[in-house]
């Protein structure tokens, strides 16, 4: 059984950072893209940033400069560094998991979520 394990969230002032991990069991997941959405309150859930087997890596433009993804397949893990965080990256954040890194921008396609994690930024 696949699971989706992340840590990392919390409570930050704006300017501030944080990151986010990701863990994955129950299967190997070195060709798998991995990724990042986040739900905010009364918001669709939005694709953040996601990285291939391979390394290749794609985030959404509101996040670039500001958020790094990267991942450790000897662990299976993902990480998000987040910094200059603004209240505006408040969310619920999610970890995905897909086969089809042409897709992972997409939510209908992922094929495991992970439970999310609460980020919360103040002013």
């Amino acid at each position: 059984q696949v699971q989706l394990i992340e840590s990392g969230g919390g409570l930050v002032q704006a300017g501030g950072s944080l990151r986010l991990s990701c863990t994955a069991s129950g299967s190997t997941f070195t060709y798998y893209a991995m990724g990042w959405f986040r739900q905010a309150p009364g918001k669709e859930r939005e694709f953040v940033a996601a990285i291939s087997g391979s390394g290749t890596t794609v985030d959404v433009d509101s996040v670039e400069g500001r958020f790094t993804i990267s991942r450790d397949n000897a662990k299976n893990t993902v990480y998000l560094q987040m910094t200059s965080l603004k209240p505006e990256d408040t969310a619920v954040y999610y970890c995905a998991v897909t086969s089809n890194w042409y897709k992972i921008t997409a939510a209908r396609t992922i094929d495991y979520w992970g439970k999310g994690t609460l980020v919360t930024v103040s002013s």
